[in-house]
């Protein structure tokens, strides 16, 4: 399993709680974990996130992960029997005979 920093869980708990991300929040929320925080950590991760909109970022985040989710059901797509290509022909030249009359 792969390990995932504690301080960057801390940082969005603190965001999805409402709360204002700062040295002394950080520090609680590790504290609360069981985490022994480095204050040198604390002090640039949060001067790191002042101004970040997390909002954006999140929406960003689930945006770049959809295709990623999405890859499984296009592999069982690519299983699926092909289509005559004359066939596919035949109805692309029939809309357009419909298109213009």
């Amino acid at each position: 399993m792969t390990k995932v920093d504690p301080y960057l869980h801390a940082v969005l708990l603190l965001h999805g709680a409402g709360k204002e991300v700062t040295e002394s929040n950080l520090s609680s929320v590790l504290k609360s974990a069981g985490v022994e925080a480095d204050g040198a950590k604390v002090k640039v991760l949060a001067d790191a996130v002042k101004g970040v909109n997390f909002e954006d970022l999140l929406k960003n985040a689930l945006v770049v992960a959809a295709p990623a989710a999405a890859a499984p059901a296009a592999e069982a797509k690519k299983e699926a029997p092909k289509e005559d290509p004359a066939k596919k022909e035949e109805q692309a030249a029939e809309g357009l005979a419909n298109l213009f009359g």
